[in-house]
């Protein structure tokens, strides 16, 4: 996969004699349509199938057009502008494990000659860019959970794995946590058991499934690569799960809470660094088993840039119902084990950030699967290397338990919170310098737009728990 940042437009053109090549594998393999899809702000996908016959003109920078401006709310364009461009990067090809007469193949977004500025895909490779250029190459990995559901009888959407009577309609019992739980592992495996083959025959490696604590929650554990990579590949994952549980008669959530019940569904964000002229050797191990003075240092940068990677990383309303310590009622237990706090701690879940004890790599526990990875992993790339180039100090390792340190000591010792709500998070990210050099002005400024429309709206909403609460109260 090309990572490669061009400034032109004909640089950016697949070379033809590849292009060639590809289009012979993939007739050879019965695909007849071309799925092109470029990335809005939000880090959905977007398409216009086309066919396979017009795989040249789309190589070429001549196949299908969009007003984006028109669909993905950033409104710095109007009716008389001209339209984006989509180039794949045909280094992305896949055939569709769903349909393999359809072949996916990611594309970025240019307009009039120049990258488009508000191409989410750009801009990360523009991130990386940057950071090769100050000798740093990341690579991640994310931990991505879901929930999966079905339609009940009577149109209410129900856990899939729950053979319990439904709340109201009859007896249930306590039960034990769904974590880890190996009869519903096994109820399971015709959904998971499928997911699994795909993913090897991706070859994106796949080293276990886990039930997570909420009831028909599941996370899928791969390995990592490098930045793009991984970030295409959790798009093309989220497309996938949704794709594999219409088969099954199921759909797939990725709310990060649906319920108050719920454990929050997250996306931890997995990075390490390598320096570009020596490559595969991770910079954040140290010696004797130990971290490396640079991976604190990129922890002093994360945390120093955290509301800003915050609010993009868990980007809904709803992402702060999860970013809690405790919920009464959560099925499996009391506490979250979500973040709470910008800090960092050794194997310390109750902090933003974790150095796990199996891996040299930063666990960022704030972000979800609802984020624009593209943007995510942009910022933490930049936040890292500005640690790095820096000599960010993070101060102390935090190595207890947030969720019982009195309010008093957490003052004393100057921790600072994660952002209690959504409208927090994005007024601290339309102050961030390093944001808006990543995101561009105008991605930025359209983001920040949406999402406090989108708090307002919310805000503005009369809630269920609001009439429950004062109703008859008062």
């Amino acid at each position: 996969m090309s990572s490669h940042y061009f400034e032109n437009f004909a640089d950016a053109l697949p070379d033809p004699a590849r292009v060639a090549e590809q289009k012979k594998k993939l007739q050879s393999a019965g695909v007849k349509y071309i799925l092109s899809c470029w990335i809005d702000m939000f880090g959905i996908p977007k398409t216009k199938p086309i066919p396979i016959s017009d795989f040249e003109l789309l190589c070429a920078g001549k196949g299908p057009q969009f007003a984006v401006h028109s669909v993905s709310f950033v409104p710095e364009l109007g009716p008389a502008d001209s339209d984006q461009i989509p180039v794949p990067d045909i280094d992305t090809i896949v055939i569709c494990p769903w349909d393999r007469t359809c072949a996916w193949v990611f594309a970025d977004l240019w307009w009039e000659g120049k990258p488009y500025n508000l191409c989410p895909r750009q801009a990360l490779k523009r991130a990386i860019a940057e950071a090769a250029d100050k000798g740093y190459a990341m690579f991640a990995g994310i931990e991505p959970e879901f929930i999966t559901m079905k339609w009940n009888d009577h149109g209410q959407p129900v856990k899939a794995f729950d053979n319990d009577p439904a709340p109201g309609e009859g007896l249930r019992p306590r039960r034990q946590a769904f974590g880890y739980d190996l009869e519903f592992s096994v109820d399971a495996m015709g959904f998971l058991g499928e997911l699994i083959d795909i993913i090897e025959e991706l070859g994106w490696n796949i080293h276990d499934v886990v039930t997570e604590g909420a009831y028909s929650q599941f996370e899928l554990d791969f390995h990592y690569t490098d930045t793009l990579a991984m970030a295409d590949r959790f798009v093309f994952l989220r497309v996938l799960l949704k794709e594999v549980a219409k088969k099954h008669g199921l759909f797939v959530t990725f709310m990060p809470k649906p319920t108050t019940g719920d454990w929050r569904s997250g996306a931890h964000l997995n990075t390490s660094m390598q320096k570009v002229d020596n490559p595969s050797v991770n910079i954040y191990q140290g010696e004797q088993g130990k971290w490396s003075d640079d991976a604190f240092h990129a922890v002093g940068g994360l945390l120093k840039h955290g509301s800003a990677i915050t609010a993009v990383a868990c980007c809904t309303v709803n992402s702060y119902n999860g970013l809690v310590p405790k919920v009464g009622g959560l099925e499996g237990g009391t506490y979250t084990w979500a973040p709470t706090h910008m800090a960092y701690g050794r194997n310390n879940r109750s902090a933003m950030l974790r150095l796990p004890q199996s891996r040299y790599a930063i666990e960022n526990r704030a972000a979800d699967m609802c984020m624009n990875v593209y943007l995510s992993l942009g910022l933490t790339l930049a936040a890292c290397v500005d640690g790095l180039v820096n000599k960010t100090d993070p101060g102390r390792s935090l190595d207890e338990d947030l969720y019982v340190m009195d309010a008093a000591e957490k003052t004393k010792r100057n921790i600072t919170p994660l952002p209690r709500n959504l409208l927090e998070a994005v007024e601290q990210l339309a102050k961030s310098d390093l944001a808006e050099k990543v995101m561009g002005r105008a991605m930025m400024r359209s983001f920040v737009a949406y999402k406090i429309d989108e708090w307002e709206r919310y805000h503005q909403t009369v809630t269920d728990w609001e009439v429950r609460e004062y109703l008859r109260l008062y």
